[in-house]
């Protein structure tokens, strides 16, 4: 097994001596071992030989991998039907912050994401080898049996162990082997699945490959092999990848990207992106990990970084009234059905550019800058299903289009469910997806969830409560709420203490709101205010600038593609019910005015879309009670809204 350096029954591990357990350790340890982690261990060693000389049956298990974090924890003790993740803080008489919210990170991963370990209890212990033993505390259940973080100093161990094994909550009985043999099933956040994936990782480590889930690896398998036939036979190649709201595509998209520009440097795959938020943010991590990591210069960090992950603007202007053939043989373009129609693209290249002449939408350009090629290429097109939010945004038709009429030798190869109406919207492109020249494809769609992997039908609950029909949206929410907490309150600070309550260790949190939420401004959430991203999805909790601090508000141009382990949902009088139905209104100058726009109804619709889909574990909607006094925001605006989602069976607090 290399699910730990050294795992033995407690019998095995007392009877093996200190020089052999810490030969075991260091034969398996991969990277060059430093005298301090070899002595750490040594001393990790003895206080657990201390310690546990006085218990009985129980399976230690020493430096047990956390796959989805990329990090091992020091020590992994099973007792009595109890699983103990302890972590050691050598010669510290201080718990710091930092290590109590590591330890818990470590419990709630094994907690969430190893199948052996769903139904078990799970104790977080810190130990600080010279702090006074007198901060034992007695353990503190939550509702899915992970304890509070417990605090340990120079003796006191076996206690610990004592007492939570008399308070455990009943759980299976279950054998060890099986535990360990039950497969490890990640889900991380987009910015650990970069982190991992620039590290080398392979996407099997880091997602979900059960078989209840649609694999990502299969996807990537298909589009290697659309790419090695075109390079092969000198062809020209499209590929257009589906998936539900947090299905994978971001993830599949940056897979792509970096095996093949580390395995096939030749072709220098680049992962592109027109959501400038989601670029800052890949960068501004994979650079502090980078540095973090390696020493290496934060400038030298960007420059290298900048070559995996690219503003597909930045792409675009570089290539725009030049020939040049492009640096690039495989290009991903993240969100494409997000890219310009052609009086938005060229009404920008003409004003803000500088290009008089520019005439054709961002699909058709980017399709001939890589048609500048005499040999071959692959384009990689991620689609979302309910995503157009943005004025101009094509769509999926304008990239058809521009392959029937100028691009016809090209090979296009689509997702089987790409004409599926939440694709696409348009009957152009619906048509335009009967050519029979076009191969479709199963493997190119995502089809479960990967952002919540505590339920699997969040993204059909918010569909069915957008289409307005709370019959089928309440007995959807029926079956996830036990899994995916979702609450509603009018009291904004009752929001505020909810997600500081539900959250544990590290997990981010914060407060997100529609753009056009002019009106929440009352309540001290002014969306007008931009955030800067990086901040808000990086920093820890004590940067004012942090999501943590619940000040700054993300709105669904900062958020998209991006996500919160819970989400603080403020919805304003922008989408609101009246008579039965939901009304469209824009906050212009000093009032409301009613949208009767159908496409910018689609893009308010697709706004709280976003917003609702963006929390991995659980979300609160808040919903204003209004002010009689103001006439912006009476509570004839709030109170139909507030009564339909109750009628969605959202409970109340």
């Amino acid at each position: 097994m290399t699910d730990a350096y050294f795992a033995a029954t407690l019998e095995g591990f007392l009877a093996t001596s200190d020089e052999a357990i810490l030969g075991e350790l260091t034969q398996a340890h991969n990277h060059s071992l430093e005298h301090q982690q070899r002595d750490a261990w040594r001393d990790e060693v003895r206080y657990l030989r201390s310690a546990l000389a006085r218990i009985q049956d129980a399976f230690v298990f020493l430096e047990f991998s956390i796959p989805r974090m990329g990090k091992r924890v020091d020590a992994l003790i099973v007792h009595e039907g109890v699983i103990f993740v302890v972590e050691f803080k050598v010669n510290s008489a201080s718990f710091d912050s930092y290590a109590i919210d590591q330890v818990h990170d470590y419990a709630l991963d094994l907690k969430n994401f190893h199948l052996g370990s769903h139904l078990l209890p799970i104790v977080p212990v810190l130990i600080a080898t010279k702090a006074s033993s007198g901060v034992i505390r007695q353990p503190e259940w939550a509702a899915d049996d992970v304890a509070k973080p417990i605090l340990v100093g120079q003796a006191g161990l076996a206690d610990v162990l004592a007492r939570c094994v008399q308070t455990k909550p009943e759980a299976p009985h279950f054998d060890v082997a099986a535990w360990r043999s039950s497969g490890y099933r990640p889900t991380p956040t987009i910015i650990e699945a970069a982190e991992a994936l620039y590290r080398n990782h392979a996407v099997e480590e880091i997602s979900r490959s059960d078989a209840g889930a649609k694999n990502l690896q299969t996807t990537s398998d298909k589009i290697a092999a659309i790419i090695d036939r075109s390079k092969s036979e000198g062809r020209k190649s499209i590929c257009f990848i589906t998936g539900v709201p947090g299905a994978g595509k971001t993830l599949a998209g940056l897979n792509i990207a970096a095996k093949r520009s580390e395995k096939h440097k030749d072709e220098n795959a680049v992962f592109l992106s027109g959501n400038g938020p989601l670029v800052d943010v890949l960068c501004e991590a994979l650079v502090r990990d980078k540095v973090a990591r390696d020493g290496s210069k934060k400038t030298d960090a960007h420059r290298a970084v900048r070559k995996f992950v690219q503003n597909i603007h930045h792409f675009r202007d570089h290539y725009v009234g030049k020939d040049e053939q492009p640096f690039e043989k495989v290009v991903v373009f993240d969100e494409a059905q997000r890219a310009w129609t052609s009086d938005q693209a060229s009404k920008f290249m003409q004003t803000k550019r500088g290009h008089q002449d520019f005439n054709m939408s961002e699909p058709e350009f980017l399709i001939s800058v890589m048609d500048r090629h005499t040999d071959w290429c692959t384009v990689i097109c991620l689609i979302g299903g309910g995503q157009e939010i943005n004025t101009g945004e094509a769509g999926l038709s304008e990239w058809l289009a521009a392959l029937q009429h100028r691009f016809a030798d090209w090979d296009v190869h689509a997702s089987s469910l790409l004409d599926d109406h939440q694709y696409t919207i348009d009957a152009k492109a619906t048509e335009l997806l009967d050519a029979s020249h076009i191969q479709k494809h199963p493997d190119l769609h995502l089809s479960v969830s990967m952002r919540s992997f505590r339920a699997e039908r969040v993204s059909s609950f918010v569909s069915l409560l957008l289409d307005g029909d709370a019959a089928k949206a309440r007995d959807v929410f029926n079956d996830l709420s036990d899994r995916y907490p979702i609450t509603l309150t009018r009291d904004l600070s009752r929001a505020r203490e909810w997600l500081r309550d539900n959250a544990r260790g590290t997990e981010r949190f914060g407060l997100v709101a529609s753009a056009g939420g002019y009106r929440l401004r009352p309540e001290g959430v002014h969306v007008k205010s931009k955030i800067d991203p990086t901040s808000y999805f990086l920093n820890d909790r004590f940067d004012v600038r942090s999501s943590y601090y619940l000040e700054e508000v993300a709105t669904q141009f900062d958020i998209q593609g991006l996500e919160l382990d819970w989400a603080g949902v403020c919805w304003d009088a922008d989408l609101r019910r009246a008579d039965d139905a939901w009304q469209h209104y824009a906050f212009k100058g000093t009032k409301w005015q009613q949208v009767r726009n159908e496409t910018n109804q689609l893009y308010l619709l697709n706004a709280y879309r976003v917003l609702l889909t963006r929390a991995r574990q659980g979300l609160i909607v808040f919903v204003p009670q209004g002010d009689v006094k103001d006439p912006t925001r009476p509570p004839a605006f709030y109170d139909e809204t507030y009564a339909f989602l109750v009628s969605c069976g959202i409970p109340e607090i």
